[in-house]
């Protein structure tokens, strides 16, 4: 009974000095990133500095430029409609090659899941710059650099999701004899559409996010439009950007949230 409790004891402590040493480290990573960072929250003593300038700058808006706005709000929904649909029609293919349940080989598998991890860490922003000499600056490139990144992402994402598809339907297509091929048709493709669909409509509203960035290095759309403001210190009609920007994404995420509640 003393042995048991004992061992307890030196349990708890263990427990305890644990916690310890993982609040001394978090506290450790606090500081060298505050530190690497100049966080001062002194500097907030100014911040009416701040909010004179939006008072003066920014709740006078523009309205003038409300229609241009809203013409462009539409570019920049295109360009990721665009980029988001030609990356699912080529991400769904390369995703059933990059899994490891319907691979036709391993090195295949390797390869693919490789790149697509590659390309998925490269920001859209990147590729967009790379397009800009063949393509050159505008909507277009805009759209390729999103399928892309896309690519990467919805590829690894689709392929993942493949791999945990339940194995009962698949044997028990493969229990007719039936080819692999059949297999993957009937026994995971209609597991994993309804799944397929809500991440391509998820990534279609990060897409709108990432080609209102992709505006800012003249890659069309309202936040190409913004940028311009910016630099020519118009914030009258910056507000008036931001406005419109606020309205689209609300309103893309709040239908996009329906939409991929319906789906699964």
């Amino acid at each position: 009974m003393l042995k048991l409790s004992h061992e307890n004891s030196k349990l708890k402590l263990s427990d305890k000095s644990k916690r310890v040493y993982l609040t001394i480290g978090l506290l450790i990573l606090f500081l060298w990133s505050a530190n690497g960072t100049k966080f001062n929250p002194l500097l907030f003593r100014d911040f009416g500095n701040t909010l004179n300038f939006i008072q003066k700058s920014f709740l006078n808006p523009d309205w003038s430029v409300l229609p241009m706005a809203l013409k462009e709000s539409v570019i920049t929904v295109q360009i990721a409609i665009m980029g988001t649909f030609l990356a699912l029609i080529l991400a769904i293919p390369i995703s059933f090659l990059g899994a490891k349940n319907t691979s036709p080989h391993w090195s295949i598998y390797t390869f693919l899941r490789s790149v697509l991890s590659f390309i998925r860490s490269i920001p859209e922003i990147v590729f967009a710059l790379i397009f800009v000499p063949t393509v050159s600056l505008g909507p277009f490139a805009g759209v390729l650099a999103l399928m892309i990144h896309n690519i990467g992402v919805m590829g690894k994402l689709f392929s993942e999701i493949i791999e945990s598809a339940d194995i009962g339907p698949q044997e028990a297509v493969a229990s007719t004899g039936a080819k692999k091929i059949i297999v993957i048709l009937y026994g995971i493709v209609p597991q994993v559409i309804p799944h397929v669909l809500s991440n391509a409509f998820y990534r279609l509203e990060v897409s709108v996010r990432a080609s209102l960035v992709l505006g800012l290095v003249g890659a069309g759309g309202v936040g190409q439009l913004l940028s311009i403001h910016f630099r020519m210190f118009q914030y009258n009609k910056v507000a008036v950007d931001c406005l419109v920007i606020m309205t689209m994404v609300i309103v893309i995420d709040y239908f996009g949230g329906i939409i991929r509640r319906r789906v699964i």
